[in-house]
This record gives structure tokens, C-alpha cells and sequence, in this order.
């Protein structure tokens, strides 16, 4: 799988976070990966990155809210949420996706994922959270 299919799967796996929850959203998350027809090591790498982000959830949806202004993370759609929450993981904790890479990615998933003006709102949030870093990688 390509570092685009990847993230797509994420994507697609991390939509379910506002739907179930605890052991329930792991199983449906399993079954996923068990229908999704792919190499082991990329179910392996999706897996890995699905328990992370959702172990840095809080802090995720915490920096969203944060550059959002105005909105939390319950009134944001949930697509555009779902894109903004990988996007700000691979910004925060994946070291080898470059930053612009991680912004351009996200906006692409918007673009075919969420409403009209997605792609700008997600873009200017991402960019607001880089901007905030130390040094972009």
C-alpha cells in the first residue's frame, strides 16, 4: 500500500470514533483490518497508528479546539473532524511525514471526504497548529 492508501484506511478506521467506543470501537476496527485486503505489514502499520492516535486523543481534539476557535469538537462535521484529527496526528507524532506533507494530505481528504469548504477550513487549521511549533520537521 502506498503512504496515500494508508492514510485513507486511518481515515476510514478513525470515523468510527464518534460512533463506538472502548472495546466495541477496537473489535470494529479489527474488523476492518480482517476485511481489508492488504499485506500484513500494513494492517500491522494501521493498527499501530489507530491505537496511537487513539491514546492522544484528548490532546488531538484539545489542539483542534484550540486553533478552532469558536468550535468545539462536537459541532465540527465529522468527516472534517476525522481529517483534522489524522492530520494533527501525523503533525504531532509521526516524524516522517514532513509538515506541508501532512497539511497537503489532509486538504486531499477533505477535498473528497467533506462539505464545500472543508479544504480551506481544514488547511488554515493545520497550518495554525504548525505554525506553533518549535521547528518544522
Amino acid at each position: 500500500m502506498t503512504r496515500r492508501e494508508i492514510r485513507e484506511n486511518l481515515y476510514i478506521m478513525l470515523f468510527r470514533l464518534d460512533f463506538h467506543e472502548g472495546e466495541d470501537l477496537k473489535e470494529q476496527a479489527e474488523l476492518y483490518l480482517e476485511d481489508l485486503d492488504a499485506p500484513e505489514k500494513n494492517k500491522k502499520e494501521l493498527r499501530e497508528k489507530f491505537d496511537k492516535v487513539i491514546e492522544n486523543l484528548d490532546e488531538i481534539d484539545s489542539k483542534i479546539e484550540e486553533k478552532a476557535k469558536g468550535w468545539t469538537v462536537d459541532r465540527i462535521a465529522k468527516a472534517e473532524l476525522t481529517v483534522l484529527r489524522l492530520g494533527v496526528f501525523e503533525i504531532l507524532y509521526v516524524e516522517d511525514v514532513p509538515n506541508k506533507v501532512a497539511i497537503n494530505e489532509a486538504v486531499e481528504l477533505a477535498k473528497s471526504y467533506g462539505g464545500d469548504k472543508a479544504s480551506g477550513f481544514v488547511n488554515g487549521i493545520l497550518a495554525s497548529v504548525v505554525r506553533e511549533l518549535p521547528e518544522e520537521k
